[in-house]
């Protein structure tokens, strides 16, 4: 039987990128159930990298991300806009205040430069928080240099591997697959998303209790076209946010509907609640929907990433829960990750992120 010093469960973006810094330190696999790593939430993302995205808790690993993402050529500058109407200024100005000491960079624009920015503007948007550091991440190529740097570092993925059982005994795991064989591995990394509660259990863990939720996104074509300089525009109440895309709008109501973990498909009802609230923000015309598709973005109960050893079960690492910001915190999450289980210090991508507040022994009873 193959022995592995780390298993990894899930081959998206949180597999691959753990994977890929695992590599340098012993022998890997990751397995991935799908045909093809990244098939659920990873190859479904809009992804843009947002200092404020997912909370003042998320912003240090998503700055601490920041440069190997730019110097990787991997983001493409934006800016994002936070908009909101009359009676959402204050709304603004507590967003300003939760987020002025994590080292986001934020601007509060009147209507007059709002209006520059986003043409057609309905005339009840008041005001906004401008983030000028937003950037498109090119996920695909960011996917697939961490599946090359982990394959030239010599670890494998095993595609259509889905685990069915898992056993421990003598300091190392037995996994069995669905297919058929078994391998084992010393240490077990759980990465596998909407189902990072189903793997625990398997391996005879307290479910953590990650949810996952469904989101929906339609690509429209619209009249006039999306210029190409828009940038991100997120509702400050939280029901929408738009980019352009090669001329295209990409569209979301910003939905967060529970879901078993499954392979999402989109809901008739909330491509509709989309268009009708991307219509009362400015005055295009939608002509098409060309394309519509849905993901799982999974959180634990807090909303925090889950990452660290199980308080309970030995060789059992979580890696789990990561949300919407999962991409673009792929680069410190996996760093510091990787620290955690070989026992390596902080280096200059990890150093000042509290570990503590990810560490899964916050759900310990």
């Amino acid at each position: 039987m193959t022995r592995y010093d780390f298993a990894i469960v899930g081959a998206g973006i949180a597999g691959a990128s753990l994977g890929a810094e695992l590599a340098a330190h012993g022998s890997v696999v990751v397995l991935e159930a799908e045909d093809r790593p990244g098939y659920h939430a990873t190859g479904r993302s809009a992804a843009f990298w947002e200092e404020c995205y997912g909370g003042p808790e998320i912003v240090p690993l998503t700055i601490a991300s920041g440069p190997y993402l730019r110097e990787g050529g991997f983001l493409t500058r934006r800016g994002a806009l936070y908009i909101g109407r009359a009676g959402d200024l204050s709304e603004l100005d507590r967003f300003m205040e939760r987020f002025a000491d994590t080292g986001a960079t934020l601007e509060r624009l009147d209507r007059a430069r709002l209006a520059t920015k986003v043409p057609g503007l309905h005339e009840d948007f008041a005001g906004a928080v401008w983030e000028p550091a937003c950037a498109d991440i090119e996920v695909a190529a960011l996917h697939a240099h961490y599946l090359g740097l982990l394959k030239r570092s010599g670890g494998e993925v095993r595609n259509r591997a889905r685990v069915n059982q898992l056993e421990r005994g003598g300091g190392s795991w037995r996994i069995g697959l669905q297919r058929g064989g078994a391998i084992e591995a010393g240490v077990m990394v759980n990465a596998a998303g909407a189902w990072a509660d189903d793997v625990a259990r398997m391996a005879g863990a307290r479910a953590i209790g990650i949810q996952p939720y469904r989101r929906t996104v339609v690509q429209l074509r619209t009249d006039p076209p999306a210029p190409a300089d828009l940038p991100l525009v997120l509702d400050i109440a939280g029901t929408f946010y738009f980019k352009p895309e090669s001329g295209r709008v990409w569209l979301s109501p910003h939905d967060e509907e529970p879901s078993p973990p499954c392979d999402a498909a989109p809901e008739e009802l909330a491509v509709a609640q989309a268009i009708d609230r991307f219509q009362h923000v400015v005055d295009w015309q939608v002509l098409a929907v060309e394309h519509k598709w849905a993901g799982l973005r999974s959180f634990a109960p807090d909303r925090l990433p889950v990452y660290g050893f199980d308080p309970e079960v030995s060789g059992f690492f979580w890696f789990a829960g990561q949300g919407g910001f999962g991409i673009q915190t792929s680069p410190a999450a996996a760093r510091l990750a990787s620290q955690l289980l070989v026992g390596l210090d902080s280096d200059g991508m990890t150093r000042g992120l509290d570990h503590s507040l990810y560490d899964p022994v916050r759900f310990s009873a």
